[in-house]
């Protein structure tokens, strides 16, 4: 019998690596379990971070390297299935998934169901993770407070104005995204100006962009 849970899931942050990464714990309150997101360099730390809970998943938004430059490690201390969405992944690099997920699959941490949401464009692989019934998203570099994730072609940018459109702004507005890098926002604060920029003509762009 699965257990409901009666606690909003506890959403740990900790930055690490030269380029400030955000590496997230999801935790579970009723049952101490947690899920380490993006594990990217500072192991210690990382470790800190899950302290006082019980392990049971790596989740990875997305390969690039300052998302997984300490995954081995974890793997090996935490002993803990990976989760990651399928190739290719970023740099052509191979990595040992023990779930490969795709959009709309969901699992649990503790009490609480994670759904998987595709989110292509920054990166192939990349993918968030929706707390369901909570108002919280794990966006990886999908999204940001005031941009879009970097992109290296014309191709990219235009996958990620498709992910801004059928998978971002489909969210709910009380939806807190938490980003890979810099502060978390919620949606609604974001919608317009996000609707604004899928709205303009934006030729053969892409690279770095603010709303």
């Amino acid at each position: 019998m699965s257990i409901a849970p009666n606690q909003p899931v506890d959403v740990r942050t900790q930055a690490v690596g030269a380029w400030k990464m955000n590496a997230y714990a999801l935790v579970c309150p009723h049952t101490q379990a947690s899920a380490l997101v993006d594990p990217g360099a500072e192991p210690e730390a990382l470790e800190r971070l899950l302290s006082g809970t019980k392990p049971v998943a790596i989740l990875v938004t997305h390969t690039h390297p300052d998302h997984i430059g300490a995954l081995d490690m974890l793997r090996e201390r935490l002993n803990v299935p990976l989760y990651a969405g399928a190739e290719p992944h970023a740099g052509g690099i191979k990595i040992h998934t023990d779930h490969i997920l795709h959009a709309g699959d969901e699992f649990k941490v503790g009490a609480h169901t994670v759904r998987v949401h595709a989110t292509p464009g920054h990166c192939a692989d990349q993918i968030a993770f929706q707390v369901v019934g909570e108002p919280v998203i794990l966006v990886g570099d999908a999204v940001f407070d005031g941009g879009p994730g970097r992109t290296d072609s014309v191709a990219n940018f235009q996958t990620t104005l498709k992910t801004l459109r059928g998978v971002v702004l489909r969210w709910p507005d009380d939806a807190v995204c938490y980003p890979g890098h810099g502060p978390s926002f919620r949606l609604g604060d974001r919608r317009s100006a996000i609707e604004a920029f899928v709205a303009r003509e934006h030729g053969d762009f892409f690279g770095d962009a603010t709303w």
